[in-house]
């Protein structure tokens, strides 16, 4: 666990990275599976935008000071039940953004205390809001890793075509 105040430029640039990962990609190239049980890199978009929300209101759970444990979501059932794959790429990509820019506004008026302040995960595991704030850009990634093997798959495919 760290309790220093997190790289928040870090933290920003998950948005440009992402938009670096998914650039030139076409609407079908950014749906395509490469088998039904696998995510497309929309749905993986769709799935770092609702972990957006859910570590939003995390972040705001430990600087409410609440006793609650953090919350957890299931995220396929979330990803297949908003149906991802027939959203805009860019449309989730901007609602990443806007929530990236809304939690950057509120850490700028946290005080050193403010980042060490902590909550329980659904595991059990105590962490502080700087954790959250890594494990948020670490998760992103992760995901960024993904969809290179996405478009790896897609290259792969059109190649034996």
């Amino acid at each position: 666990m760290s309790h220093s105040i997190p790289d928040l430029q870090s933290y920003l640039q998950t948005h440009d990275q992402l938009q670096t990962a998914i650039q030139g990609l076409n609407a079908e190239q950014l749906s395509w599976k490469s088998s039904p049980d696998q995510w497309s890199v929309t749905e993986v978009l769709s799935h770092l935008a609702d972990h957006n929300i859910v570590v939003s209101f995390r972040i705001r759970q430990i600087l409410a000071g609440s006793a609650v444990q953090l919350p957890a979501f299931d995220q396929d059932p979330w990803v297949s039940g908003a149906k991802a794959n027939e959203g805009s790429a860019n449309d989730i990509l901007a609602v990443f953004q806007a929530l990236l820019l809304y939690n950057h506004l509120l850490f700028q008026r946290l005080s050193a205390e403010d980042w060490v302040k902590t909550g329980i995960n659904f595991k059990g595991q105590i962490l502080s809001l700087t954790d959250v704030v890594q494990s948020f850009v670490a998760h992103v990634q992760v995901h960024l890793a993904q969809i290179s093997r996405i478009k790896k798959a897609l290259e792969a495919q059109n190649a034996r075509v």
